[in-house]
């Protein structure tokens, strides 16, 4: 079964893989100058090739990890290989954007993502990113990798202090919530139960979201770093429900803020393509070894290699390090 599955995602992700190709080929390029994308003698399948190789790492990295593949990617390829920036988080979408709807449907037909949470902040986050990705698009380069290295720093910060409750206790659920009659009941296999669910301070994650899908368009890396804790510790949503919502998040969100850059020309299909297949192969690998892995060795890995690659984006971004 889990080989089955694994043919199929692969020819998911060619297939999608190859339409983002076709959209960037049609793509307006006034906004940016594809020329000063990679400056390199390097024959023309080089970057390409160590691309797919340094992203099915990654893709590995992020399964054991817990992280989604976005979030790796801006910094390290932005900060350690020669593209510019705006063509990164073109890619950097589209790689969170290519896992999320690999796994959004599946997440949807177990009951683990529930529509009428996924709705509301979808309609608000989407909306920001677009917002978000215009604004990345219209700063300095400078600039956007200095914003990029503090937020790196900030999200390591958060994956530290960060905590995560299983089953939060939601006493009563707020006016907005039960209005928008958002609650459910998943089945937990582990213990055999069903969960009865429902979330309270909703106009406050509401409201974190406007920034949340701003920072997702404005850099290019996915939300679900921010999504989970806000789903799960303020709103109280159970954490299963939240990782599950939050992927199948990504799909709208990333989707909004990837056509502003294909629609400026910031996606190139020689980088897009290999990344996405590299990312997922790596994800498929990186789930068959996740059983045998220590996660506690691997989040530390994660910290420390989130850390380098943003102290590295933001000294790039103040010309210390360049």
């Amino acid at each position: 079964m889990l080989r089955q599955y694994s043919k199929v995602l692969l020819v998911a992700t060619v297939v999608f893989a190859v339409l983002v190709m076709s959209a960037a080929v049609f793509a307006s390029t006034e906004g940016t100058d594809a020329s000063a994308a990679v400056k390199s003698s390097m024959p023309w399948w080089g970057w390409p090739l160590i691309l797919f190789i340094v992203t099915f790492v990654l893709g590995i990295v992020a399964v054991l990890g817990g992280v989604g593949g976005g979030v790796l990617f801006v910094p390290i390829i932005g900060g350690f290989f020669p593209f510019h920036l705006d063509f990164v988080r073109g890619a950097g979408l589209l790689v969170a954007l290519a896992g999320a709807l690999a796994a959004g449907p599946g997440l949807l037909k177990k009951g683990m993502a529930n529509l009428r949470l996924a709705i509301p902040v979808a309609l608000i986050a989407s909306s920001s990113a677009i917002v978000g990705a215009m604004i990345g698009l219209a700063l300095p380069q400078n600039v956007v990798q200095t914003a990029l290295g503090a937020t790196i720093l900030g999200i390591v910060a958060i994956m530290i202090m960060a905590k995560k409750s299983e089953y939060p206790e939601v006493k009563q659920a707020d006016a907005l919530s039960t209005a928008l009659r958002i609650n459910g009941i998943y089945h937990e296999v582990s213990t055999g139960q069903d969960v009865n669910w429902k979330i309270h301070r909703t106009p406050q994650g509401l409201a974190l979201f406007i920034i949340i899908g701003i920072m997702a368009g404005m850099f290019g890396l996915g939300a679900g770093w921010a999504n989970v804790p806000v789903l799960n510790l303020l709103m109280g949503a159970p954490l299963k429900v939240s990782v599950a919502t939050s992927k199948f998040l990504l799909s709208i969100t990333d989707t909004s803020a990837a056509w502003i850059y294909v629609n400026n020309g910031a996606v190139l299909p020689m980088m897009v393509v290999p990344s996405i297949i590299g990312i997922m192969l790596g994800s498929i690998v990186g789930v068959r070894i996740l059983a045998k892995a220590k996660p506690t060795a691997i989040r530390y890995m994660v910290i420390g290699l989130l850390l380098f690659a943003g102290a590295r984006a933001l000294l790039k971004g103040l010309g210390i390090w360049n």
